[in-house]
């Protein structure tokens, strides 16, 4: 069977997110909190989770995340599968295969 050569196309940029703080206010804290708060950002504005929704974002995040190293794993099966020479993977201490210390 021969096999039939397609261009693969480069990866996309990787990610690059942006740091998120977040912070636990409660009742007991809450005084204190706007105070030191205030001093440091200047502005306060509310965003209220329960915790039940904190828990669904965190398990939402942790799906995506799911889902996109899947969807690379069926990359590199594809691009593995249509190109001449298969590109060979360092081992994890970052050498290549069949080379020793």
């Amino acid at each position: 069977m021969e096999r039939v050569q397609i261009p693969t196309v480069s990866r996309p940029k990787p990610v690059q997110l942006n740091d998120t703080r977040v912070f636990v206010v409660t009742e007991e804290n809450f005084d204190a909190f706007i105070e030191e708060f205030k001093s440091i950002y200047g502005e306060v504005a509310y965003v209220a989770l329960s915790m039940r929704d904190y828990e669904n974002l965190a398990l939402n995040v942790a799906e995506l995340r799911r889902y996109i190293n899947q969807q690379t794993e069926i990359i590199v099966y594809y691009e593995k599968a249509v190109t001449d020479e298969p590109k060979e993977e360092k081992a994890q201490d970052g050498t290549e295969p069949g080379e020793s210390e």
